[in-house]
């Protein structure tokens, strides 16, 4: 038996995006704090554990001795949405083999990846499980399984699900490993997770694959945001989950006193945070109770930073298509969900900051049922939101990636390629029809964004983002200093970008 106190683990992250979880710079996800923990939690010290980004990998060639010296190796990482990146590039499945192969000691591989992978990080992709050339392949947690791994030696795990005791212990003791991504400390947010799993089966989705909702307790998720910030973790976002309004609840209906006691004591023990944003809120939870959704609505907007965004998973608004995938509203009743959140959270606390709490849509295109007809659908159904003078935060418009163990999966992405070309035109179309006076609307001129991290230079300008959800990308005339956070603002707008100017002027 290989005593665990004398194990070297390595982690890599290659980075993660699933429908309810988030792990690409300046993001970092759940799965290498809880997986650290697990190890920790079965007799590996801290010290003797490394964690690495795969885009520090690939800048420093001299990081994959400790990939290769290892006594075990553990990958986390797996795209099953796709999306263009500015703070990392996620992990491509040849690196991902590269990895496997440098590694000397036991390789173990996890996180979504284990959904399949394609050819490179798109859409209107069929993904395959491969086991990418590592010798234990996590087909529940990789978490539990690294624990297991450690606990027996290094010989071997049952494929299993971590349960919400272990992952309060595992959350708690590997929230130390944040201080060594180098993001750290001032650029870098901490995706938490609330719960996991999916009341509803859209065709297309890989949460339900986690199986029905299992709720974190508020202390549970006020704990780990304790520890975090006693390391040095400032910006949080409550975006792993299917629908934070569920979140205490049965799975559908919301408690407003849950949600409560989440947000309160996060404010509690953490009263100096920068960012404290969410991700994933289901409109059919609104829909279907509106008085106790508009009622944790608003405790959120009290208790969050200017600029959030609840993502709404509309997906289409083509009945055909709704019906054919098991989508859970309406148009009518996803642009009813828009209004309330508007009234509720869509506030400013300052005429020229950013509101609250703001609803954004994601769009999907290449699902079965999908005809000519769908565009018109979503056009028409984007408009009336704009011509009601309601405000999006962001509409998100992608092509399917079709995962074995959903309905999709038998569907493929033939609709996604056949579609390639209208998609296309219609994206266009919509940035420049919505999404530019959407943006008007929502950073009208003269709005302050503060503590804008500025990250890359191009045409003589400089870009840059505030941390948080969905954040919009900022282009500063000049080149400056990279690295730092200047406050900004707002006198210009593109489709998903505006164009701002240090504030107060310099």
């Amino acid at each position: 038996m290989t005593d665990p106190g004398s194990l070297s683990v390595t982690i890599v992250d290659g980075y993660v995006d699933e429908p309810a979880h988030f792990g690409v710079p300046p993001y970092i996800s759940t799965y290498p704090r809880f997986t650290a923990g697990a190890l920790v939690d079965a007799g590996v010290p801290r010290e003797q554990i490394t964690y690495h980004t795969i885009d520090e990998l690939r800048d420093d060639r001299m990081k994959w001795g400790d990939v290769s010296t290892a006594d075990l190796f553990v990958y986390v990482g797996g795209m099953t949405v796709p999306g263009k990146y500015v703070g990392g590039t996620p992990a491509e499945p040849d690196e991902v083999k590269e990895l496997a192969w440098t590694a000397k000691g036991t390789t173990l591989l996890g996180g979504p990846v284990r959904f399949g992978v394609g050819e490179e990080n798109a859409g209107a992709q069929e993904m395959e499980r491969k086991d990418l050339d590592y010798e234990f392949v996590a087909k529940g947690d990789i978490e539990a399984a690294a624990y297991d791994l450690v606990d027996s030696g290094l010989e071997g795990f049952n494929n299993r699900m971590r349960d919400n005791e272990e992952l309060d212990r595992w959350a708690s003791k590997g929230a130390f490993v944040v201080e060594q991504h180098p993001n750290h400390p001032d650029y870098l947010i901490a995706e938490m997770e609330t719960s996991r799993g999916c009341a509803y089966r859209c065709s297309f989705c890989t949460e339900p694959l986690y199986g029905n909702p299992a709720f974190r307790t508020p202390e549970s998720v006020v704990d780990e945001v304790d520890r975090l910030s006693n390391h040095g973790v400032e910006h949080f976002r409550l975006g792993r989950q299917a629908d934070i309004l569920a979140f205490g609840g049965d799975g559908e209906a919301p408690n407003p006193d849950a949600i409560r006691a989440l947000y309160g004591g996060i404010r509690e023990v953490a009263p100096d945070l920068k960012t404290l944003h969410l991700d994933n809120m289901n409109p059919v939870t609104i829909t279907d109770y509106p008085e106790a959704s508009r009622e944790a609505i608003e405790i959120i907007a009290e208790h969050n930073t200017p600029g959030d965004t609840a993502a709404f998973g509309l997906e289409s608004a083509d009945p055909v298509v709704q019906e054919q995938n098991n989508l859970l509203v309406t148009a009518d009743e996803c642009l009813e969900a828009v209004r309330i959140v508007n009234e509720a959270g869509g506030w400013r606390p300052a005429e020229n900051r950013l509101p609250k709490l703001l609803p954004g849509i994601n769009l999907v295109h290449g699902l079965a049922g999908e005809r000519p007809e769908t565009y018109d659908h979503n056009r028409r159904f984007l408009r009336q939101v704009y011509d009601e003078g309601l405000m999006l935060r962001r509409i998100n418009i992608r092509q399917v990636m079709a995962f074995a163990g959903t309905e999709m999966g038998d569907t493929g992405a033939d609709i996604a390629k056949e579609h390639r070309e209208q998609f296309q035109a219609y994206k266009r179309e919509v940035r420049e029809q919505v999404d530019n006076p959407m943006l008007q609307r929502v950073v009208p001129p003269g709005t302050v964004l503060p503590d804008v991290h500025l990250e890359y230079h191009e045409d003589g300008k400089t870009f840059g983002r505030q941390l948080g959800t969905y954040p919009l990308l900022v282009g500063i005339p000049g080149e400056r200093e990279l690295g730092r956070t200047i406050d900004v603002a707002i006198v210009d707008h593109g489709y998903r970008s505006v164009t701002g100017v240090p504030y107060p002027s310099t």
